[in-house]
Parts: C-alpha cells; structure tokens; sequence
C-alpha cells in the first residue's frame, strides 16, 4: 500500500549483501532510547563481503571482535576504529556467511536537538555525513553491537522513499580492496565524500 510505513523484516537482510546495499539507501534508520526517538534517512552506505574480501573485517577469520558478522542478517555490528569512532554495520545474508554493510551517510529526520547535544561543540545540519558522526549523533557505541534489528530499539523502517537516483563507487576510507564498486549513495550534502569516481 503506498505510502505504508513498516520495519524491515529479517527476509530483507538475508538477500545477497550487493542487493540489500543497494536497498538500504532511503530507508529509515530508527533508534527509540529512553523515550527518545532519533531517526535519519540513509544516503551512502559500503558492503563488505567474506573472508576473501581483503577490506573485510572477516578477512582474518573468526575473532571476538567480528563474530557478529557470522551471525544471520539483520543484526547491528559496530565497532571501533583509530581510538574515537564507532561505526555501525548492518549484518547481512544467512549465518556462517560474514559479510555486513556499513552504513557512511543519512539525512537527520527526527530528534536533531538530540543528535546536536551529542557533540562537544556546536554543530551543524550535517550531523550524519560520514559513520563516526552518525554513530555520534545516534549516541551508538559498542554497547549496541549485536542489537537485533528486526526486534530492538534499533531497527530501519521504509517510508515509501524513493531515491531520485542511486550511484555507486569504489569504497573509500580503506587500502585493500579499493577496486570493488560496493559503496552505494544517492548524490547529496549528506555523504561522507562528494567527489569520488563513480561508474
């Protein structure tokens, strides 16, 4: 029924990691915590797929730190990098498989004071372009990893969105793997990186 809103059910994070990527974008990433409610439509995101994908967390195998990852789809990964960021990924395909797609860039829709009050100093509208920021801006750490996305506090709903036009690129922010065009994006002031070769 258009216009319907309604939560992503687990079928759609078991789909092929390339697919539900590409699905992501203009979907609603939700977070409901202590009677707040935070949201933001989702502009860029990257897929990272198996352990022979060198980018990969899994890369390495199984370790604490990734096992999420080798969990079934729809589950909250998030981790942390260079001694200040979190970063959200959204698990995907069926258990035994690790393969995730972090989420880069989002349009903040609800609770923007919130959002702003996470940061040391005052801030702009861009408060989720780029996943350190918007994990900041959503008050996600390590804490959340793992959160399961079907049935939590944390979840991403579709709105009826269409993206105007949906483009793809090399990933970014990385050194291995830099060849595979896995990061989706809707052009917009609301992604990490505006000027990237894109096919």
């Amino acid at each position: 029924m258009a216009g319907k809103t309604f939560r992503l059910k687990r079928g759609f994070y078991l789909r092929p990691t390339l697919e539900v990527a590409r699905d992501l974008i203009g979907k609603e990433l939700v977070f409901e915590n202590g009677g707040k409610r935070l949201a933001a439509r989702l502009m860029e995101v990257e897929a990272y797929i198996g352990e022979d994908d060198p980018a990969c967390h899994a890369a390495v195998g199984p370790t604490d730190r990734n096992r999420v990852m080798y969990g079934r789809g729809g589950f909250s990964y998030i981790y942390f990098i260079y001694g200040m960021y979190y970063c959200l990924n959204v698990v995907t395909e069926k258990a035994g498989f690790p393969a995730a797609v972090l989420i880069r860039g989002a349009v903040p829709l609800e609770g923007i004071e919130i959002m702003k009050s996470h940061f040391d100093q005052p801030c702009s509208g861009r408060l989720t372009d780029g996943p350190g920021k918007l994990c900041r801006a959503f008050g996600l750490t390590r804490e959340h990893n793992g959160l399961d996305l079907v049935n939590g506090p944390l979840y991403l709903i579709d709105s009826g969105y269409e993206p105007s036009g949906i483009e793809h690129s090399g990933r970014i922010g990385i050194k291995k793997g830099t060849g595979r065009l896995w990061r989706f994006f809707e052009p917009s002031d609301h992604i990490s990186v505006k000027r990237v070769k894109t096919v």
